[in-house]
């Protein structure tokens, strides 16, 4: 009879596209969000928290196939084979909770919303598949006022999780507006593909099926328009019309659109000037006599006379009509957050850092759960991402310092150890005591180095006799063994002994170096 194999032990290993944060990162992380929900609570806003999993129905405009439900997202089906799955992003409970208690919250409800998200997509590098977003949204007002107080609650975030003004800019555009353009080259606005809920991807495969040259073709040009940044505005022209070759040497057939047809689209992308006013003019033109068209533009002079009147100009807020976020989800104003310093990259090449957030107006989210149009609008930033700016930028914050370390000369003393922790603690100061073997001391210190330790407290028996105690200043420790002389060090010492009876306050005097 053959042995039964042992069953094998578990790897000890990350899944793929996720990762394990510690101490330091998640402390500046979490100080972050501090600052950031700070600014939406002075805006009004109040804390939501939703559960992390929601039904597959309720995330439905975000699933790449519904056919399929655990493509996109993590998704399982549950004891009555109803299909669950971990949230998208923050927006889609905003959505079902604004449903399920529309009787009972406030009209307009603001809400901000922080945690963890997750994708079931493809890693990369800086791409994982959980991440964090830190969102706020105003759901039940169709006023541009809610629009602008995004656009300046996003300035006011940014600065305070630590962007200088200056170093970044918040770009806005109006759907609308877009929309305006497509009517002048002849697809009107009801022209849609499929639901607005749905991805880019879905409204093609839809097209496809109905076989609407039309549908197909509006499809296409969305999809031009979104690789302005890319391309330019030549590339733009040339998949416009006749079609160009990329970077391979492959050719991309064109949409086929004649040069007149094509005019209005370059007008739109190119539309941006040296100031809002001009680019607005330049808009307006571009729309020729859309009635949706104006109105986004018009909306967009509201905006930012909302925003001038508080003290928002154009160092902090651009009219930019290349922002053009999620063409088949937002039905208004959008707006991007792009840090404008130059960074080095991995390959040392300098490059600017991009987008850190972003958002809009959607109007017909709430919508799918209740049948009636709802408006709202809302922003989400990277928290993730926010960080990683400023860690290119060297103004990451410093990795906040380790408790003071009690040393233990003596098990039996391990009382009297305990009571110094207690007391530096009841003074408001981070402490612990070293709870491994004793015997070899040297472990001790580099367990507190390890730790980020700025002080060591040791007290042995003789000291304990003596009613003193000894601190240690790792920090200044450190620095004089580096860079001082055998003099200076004689004469700046890391170590002091003092009364037992003053170990909090000569502990304070060593912090406050």
């Amino acid at each position: 009879m053959a042995k039964d194999k042992p069953t094998p032990r578990p790897r000890a290993e990350t899944p793929k596209g996720f990762r394990d944060c510690f101490g330091a990162e998640v402390a500046a992380r979490n100080a972050m969000l501090a600052r950031i929900a700070g600014v939406y609570r002075m805006h009004g806003f109040d804390p939501l928290e939703t559960s992390a999993v929601e039904t597959v129905e309720a995330l439905g405009k975000f699933l790449p196939d519904v056919d399929r439900p655990n493509e996109g997202v993590f998704a399982w089906q549950d004891e009555d084979e109803r299909w669950l799955a971990l949230r998208y992003d923050l927006t889609a409970p905003l959505a079902r909770v604004a449903a399920q208690y529309r009787n009972d919250l406030p009209s307009p409800y603001r809400r901000y919303a922080m945690g963890p998200v997750w994708r079931n997509e493809k890693p990369g590098p800086g791409r994982f598949r959980q991440f964090y977003q830190c969102d706020a949204d105003t759901v039940g007002s169709a006023s541009v006022a809610a629009d602008a107080e995004m656009c300046a609650m996003l300035c006011d975030a940014l600065e305070a999780a630590g962007i200088a003004r200056g170093d970044y800019v918040v770009r806005v555009n109006n759907r609308k507006v877009l929309n305006g353009v497509l009517e002048a080259i002849g697809y009107p606005a009801d022209l849609l593909l499929g639901d607005s809920e749905n991805t880019l991807r879905q409204t093609v495969e839809a097209a496809m099926k109905d076989m609407d040259r039309r549908a197909i073709e509006k499809v296409a040009i969305l999809r031009t328009i979104d690789k302005f940044d890319k391309v330019g505005e030549a590339g733009v022209r040339e998949l416009l019309t006749v079609g160009r070759h990329d970077a391979s040497g492959a050719f991309i057939k064109g949409v086929g659109l004649f040069a007149d047809d094509v005019k209005p689209v370059i007008n739109f992308l190119t539309a941006k000037a040296k100031s809002n006013d001009q680019t607005l003019a330049n808009l307006s033109e571009a729309v020729g006599g859309s009635e949706a068209g104006r109105t986004g533009v018009e909306e967009l002079r509201s905006i930012l006379n909302l925003l001038s009147a508080q003290g928002y100009g154009p160092d902090r807020i651009l009219i930019d009509p290349s922002v053009v976020r999620g063409l088949a989800y937002y039905t208004g104003p959008v707006y991007e957050a792009e840090l404008t310093f130059t960074i080095t990259d991995e390959k040392g090449q300098p490059r600017q850092f991009g987008s850190v957030a972003g958002g809009g107006r959607y109007d017909d989210l709430v919508k799918r759960f209740t049948g009636q149009a709802v408006p709202a609008t809302g922003m989400s930033i990277g928290v993730d991402r926010l960080l990683a700016a400023l860690r290119a930028k060297g103004q990451a914050e410093a990795a906040s310092d380790g408790p003071v370390v009690v040393t233990v000369m003596d098990r039996e003393r391990m009382a009297d150890c305990m009571a110094m922790a207690s007391e530096l603690r009841a003074a408001g100061i981070r402490a612990e005591v070293y709870l491994g073997n004793p015997k070899n001391f040297g472990n001790q210190l580099k367990y507190a180095d390890k730790r980020g330790s700025p002080v060591a407290v040791i007290q042995g028996g003789d000291e304990a006799a003596a009613g003193t105690v000894t601190l240690k200043d790792l920090v200044l420790g450190a620095r004089i063994a580096e860079t001082a002389s055998l003099q200076e060090w004689k004469g700046r010492p890391a170590q002091v002994t003092v009364p037992r009876g003053d170990l909090v306050a000569e502990v304070r005097k060593m912090l406050a170096r």
